[in-house]
Order: C-alpha cells, then structure tokens, then sequence
C-alpha cells in the first residue's frame, strides 16, 4: 500500500465515513424515530430539490447537489478541517440512517440497487473530496508554523479535485438518474 498522503487521508476519510454510516445504522435501528427525522430533513432538503419526472433535469440537479457536496468537503478544510469532518460525518449518519429505515419496508438487496448502481462514483468522490479537505488543512497547520505554502499546496489539491472528483460526479449523476431507476423497478 502506498505511503503517499492523498492515499493516508483517504483511508482516514473512508474510515470516518464508514464509522458514521455505522453510527446513522445502529442509532435508528435502537431509536426509528431519529431515523424517521432524517429521512424527513432528507426529502425536504435534498431529495424535494432534486426530483422530478425529466432524467436530464434530474441527473443536472444531482449533478449540481453532489459537486456543491464534494467543493464544500474540499474547501471545507479551510476551516482546519472542521467542516470536512461534519459534513462527512453528517452524510455518513444520514445514509446509515435512511438505510435503516428503508431496510424496514424493502430487502437488502433493494437497498443495494438502489446505492451501487451510482454509489460506486458518488461515494469515492466524496471519499476524495473529504481527504483533499484533510489535505488542505494539514497545509494550512504546516503553514502556520511555518512549513508549507497553502496557496501552492491547494492548486495541486484542485488539480486532483478536477482530475478525479468532477469526473466522478459526473458519472454518478448520470448513472443515477438514468440507470439506478431501471435497476431499482427490476428489483422491486
């Protein structure tokens, strides 16, 4: 396994995520009505901005909520990574959440049509995402004592954010608003 701290944030990103997930899972399997207050906020502030009848609108609208996600994780490390963390923390309970209580009226392999099919791009770009924000923020404590330049060390962060993150929520989006429908009333 490489050493490099790209590879370092992402397994640190990943695991956070997945802790998270794991937390949103088991709380609202002990607690469904903490479970029953996320998917609400969910589908008020998520899900009510993105459906609708047209896959082109609807694959541009994710496509927009999912970027705006990863530039917020990215960036959010100019905050020393505080607002990476909480907003990688918040999607991780909120996903664990919701799969719980989808778990409670569908099978788990409904659950998994209906996150694979886009999951496989959507959830590394926010993996990726997440560690760019570690990144910048380790940059921004070298610089403060003294090491790294921030401004230099963010341009080849960006770089990697367009190089891999765009792409994949691009994909995602599409494939998710074309593709995870169809594999979703197949396993209905």
């Amino acid at each position: 396994m490489s050493n490099s701290p790209l590879t370092n944030a992402i397994i640190v990103t990943f695991l956070l995520f997945f802790a998270t997930l794991t937390v949103g899972w088991v709380g609202t399997l002990q607690n469904p009505e903490v479970g029953q207050s996320l998917m609400k906020l969910f589908e008020k502030e998520v899900a009510g901005q993105i459906l609708g009848n047209n896959p082109v609108d609807i694959c541009l609208r994710l496509f927009l909520n999912n970027i705006e996600a990863c530039t917020l994780l990215f960036l959010g490390g100019a905050s020393f990574g505080i607002l990476t963390i909480f907003i990688m923390s918040l999607n991780g309970i909120v996903i664990g959440s919701i799969m719980e209580i989808i778990h409670t009226d569908h099978s788990w392999a409904f659950i998994i049509a209906a996150l694979l099919p886009h999951g496989i791009f959507e959830i590394p770009a926010f993996i990726i995402s997440g560690a760019l924000g570690i990144l910048l923020a380790q940059s921004l404590i070298s610089e403060w004592y003294g090491g790294a330049d921030t401004a230099v060390e963010a341009q080849k962060l960006a770089r990697v954010f367009l190089l891999y993150v765009l792409p994949l929520v691009v994909i995602a989006a599409g494939v998710e608003a074309f593709i995870t429908p169809v594999i979703i009333h197949l396993v209905s």
